[in-house]
Formats: structure tokens, sequence, C-alpha cells
């Protein structure tokens, strides 16, 4: 994947250059001389996407991502996810969707942007990266990011009834893929491992990940899942998904 940057006054976006190359011709108020010649910030807009009705539906969680239609304004025959970076917590009574400036490159958008695209040409499941804008405000930015969204995926969450050993050993499986390729998910949760009809296990949400030499932090991710499994009651799940880790690859750390 090759990504490119540009600058639309204090706005900047990382994105795939491929998305231009294979548009569809849009509509008219999204070209420039009659062809599409760069990305278009309001792609960020969920007022955009509601104004062209394609806004398809919406995730839970904070800030509540939304489901767009990308075919609507003739970009890509897919869905895609629309993100906006939310603050939890404490923070978030000094500011939802504020962060402090310490340089482009060190935003979490463009970090997570960048991540998920090296994770992509690797082969891993996850979802295909579109794009990231950063709007920077002073000494503070707001973000948001674009990815494909994965047709038909359930959270892990909602596929725990009847605790189905070989899918519950795939979960596993894909864990350990992803810790040999050395990512450290610091929120490594039922609801951020979907999967899809086909199922194949994906991984999403790799918002202050990064990749890392092995070393305590690959339990420290499983306890992590461990906790989350425990809060939806599915403890059982835990002995299946830890065999699927372990045949995947060396011992744990």
């Amino acid at each position: 994947m090759r990504l490119a940057t540009l600058q639309v006054g204090r706005q900047f976006i990382l994105h795939d250059a491929g998305i231009l190359c294979d548009a569809t011709t849009p509509p008219q108020t999204l070209v420039t001389g009659g062809a599409r010649d760069s990305f278009d910030p309001a792609w960020f807009s969920a007022t955009f996407w509601q104004r062209h009705d394609a806004v398809v539906g919406q995730a839970p969680g904070r800030g509540a991502s939304l489901f767009v239609d990308a075919a609507r304004i003739a970009l890509a025959d897919e869905q895609w996810v629309l993100r906006d970076y939310r603050r939890g917590g404490m923070a978030a009574r000094l500011s939802e969707a504020r962060y402090v400036w310490t340089g482009l490159e060190r935003s979490r958008a463009f970090c997570e942007m960048r991540l998920t695209a090296r994770l992509y040409d690797q082969g891993l499941p996850v979802p295909r990266p579109v794009a990231a804008r950063v709007t920077r405000h002073g000494l503070s930015y707001a973000a948001a990011l674009l990815t494909v969204r994965l047709a038909g995926a359930r959270a892990l969450a909602e596929c725990l009834e009847g605790n189905d050993p070989a899918l519950l050993e795939r979960v596993g499986a894909t864990i350990r893929r992803f810790h040999a390729a050395g990512l450290d998910h610091v929120d490594l949760n039922a609801r951020n491992l979907l999967i899809t009809p086909d199922e194949r296990v994906w991984l999403i949400d790799l918002d202050r990940c990064r990749l890392r030499r092995p070393g305590d932090w690959q339990n420290a991710n499983l306890e992590r899942l461990q906790r989350s499994l425990a809060k939806f009651d599915a403890e059982e799940a835990v002995p299946a998904i830890l065999r699927g880790y372990d045949r995947a690859g060396p011992a744990r750390v």
C-alpha cells in the first residue's frame, strides 16, 4: 500500500493513494476540473455522508463510529468505518476530542494509519486502512480515521454462545500471529476481535498500539482479553483460546 500525505488548511491527511486511482467518476461536487485530484477532507464529516444519504449504521462505543457507503458517492464498491478519536475517563472532562500537539507523525491518527497499513501489507487480518485526518488547533489537534468495513462481521463478544472450540482456537492462533509480528495491542478485548461469515478472525482498533520485541506485554495482552471475557461471563472460552495460541507458535514468555 502506498500512502500519500496532503494538507488542506489546518487539516493533514494521510491516505491510501490507490483510492484516487481506483475511484469511478464521482458527482460533480467532488471533482476539480472534471476529475478527482485529491482526497476530500469532507469524507471525514458525518454531515457529508448524511447529506448523501450514505450512513448505513453505527458501531457501539465512545464516539459511535459510523458505517458509510462509499459507493453512494462513486468512490469505491465498499463500505467504510468513520471513527473520530474520543477521550475517555478523567481526560474527557478537559476535552473529549482534543489531544496535545506533539508533531504530525506522533498524532494518534497518523500512527494508527501507518501501523495498520504495515500490518495489512504483511497479510495480517486487519481492515484495510483508507485515510487518517489530523486537524491542528494551535497546541492541540482533533483526529479521525477511515477504514474498510468488514461485511457481516460480528464481535467475538457476540459469538461466544455455544463456546465453539474450533472458533476459539482460531482466535488464539490469530492473536499469536500478531504477537509474532510484534504487535502489542493495548486494548485486546472481545469487541476488538471480529468474526466474519467465512469464520476468519480479524483484529481492529490499533489506537496507541505499537510494534515491540517479545516480552511480558504478550501475557499482559492475553490477561486483558481474559478480563474482557469475564465481563461477558465467558471465562470458559479462555482455555481453548490459549490452546490455539500455544499451538500456533513458541511457548509464551
